[in-house]
Formats: structure tokens, sequence, C-alpha cells
């Protein structure tokens, strides 16, 4: 990223090409909207592109640009005003016979991801960005601007509160 700050620009399509995934599933996962999620990378890689000259190197580029995603999908919701819907693709299922133990597997990750989104959007935040995307607790404090303890006590409750919509979402009682 430094090259790029350093007005190296053709340096931004490795960054392109090893972090856009990352940020893609780090949006579907956050909104459940597959397109919305596929514009707002592009967003923060145009943004990065913009603000090239504020990375300073300090912290790591992954927190640098996550704070930038951030920064994107809190733009998206006060434009939309509500978070999107999770997109549901019915016709994408197997032609083949499945087992029961596949339709079971893909309806609890259905209700999962629905239990995702109703989290609230800090809790989901906190969640994803440790549990899925691998980031340490001092680096979601650092982009979030709370403590680490914060980020603890929001990925233990949301933890504790994806676990009961869920279980509720099933059926299920809390045991």
């Amino acid at each position: 990223m430094l090259s790029v700050r350093d007005g190296r620009i053709a340096d931004l399509a490795p960054l392109f090409e090893r972090h856009n995934g990352r940020l893609f599933n780090f949006y579907v996962r956050m909104t459940g909207d597959r397109q919305l999620s596929e514009d707002m990378v592009q967003d923060v890689f145009l943004r990065i592109l913009k603000y090239r000259h504020t990375f300073r190197g300090e912290s790591r580029f992954l927190t640098w640009m996550f704070t930038i995603a951030r920064n994107v999908q809190m733009d998206n919701v006060k434009r939309w005003n509500r978070e999107q819907p999770l997109e549901r693709d019915e016709n994408n299922e197997a032609l083949e016979p499945v087992s029961n133990d596949t339709v079971d597997h893909r309806y609890d990750a259905a209700l999962l991801k629905e239990a995702l989104l109703r989290l609230t959007p800090e809790k989901r935040e906190a969640l994803i960005l440790s549990r899925y995307e691998g980031m340490k607790y001092a680096e979601i404090a650092e982009f979030a601007g709370c403590s680490v303890e914060n980020v603890k006590v929001r990925v233990h409750r949301a933890i504790r509160d994806l676990r009961k919509i869920f279980l509720a979402l099933t059926g299920e009682t809390a045991r």
C-alpha cells in the first residue's frame, strides 16, 4: 500500500485481487445482499485510491481497509435508511437427489444466516470480523474506535444472542 500511496497506482491491482473476496464475504454477511456487496467492494477500492495519501503505515493495511469498508457500509445504510434483506436464491438447488443430512445442513446454514442478520449491526460486525475474518480484537478496536474490552464484550454478546435467535428460529429452547 505504501507504493500506491507514493504514486504507483498499478500496485493497487494486486491489493484488489488479494482482498476483494474477503471484503465481499464481509459485506454479504453484513447485508445479505450479493449485488450490494459487490458495489460496496468497488466503492472501498475507489476510496482507497482517492484517500491513499492518508495511509501512514502505522497500522496494518487490513485495519485501514476495513475502516474504509465500515464507512462505506455506514454511508450505504444512511443512504438507503435500511439494511438490505437476505437474498434468497431458490433456483440454485441441486437437481440430483440429496440426502437428508445435506438438506438439514442447508436449512441450518440458512437459519444461521438469518439469525446473523438479526443481530445488531455492532454485534454482527464484531462477530464477523473476529470469527469469519480472523481479525484480532485489537485490530477491530482500532478501527471501531473502542477498547479491546468493548470488542470482547460485543463478540461475547453477539455469540450469546446469535444462539438465542438461532434456537428461536428452529423452535428449540436453550439448554
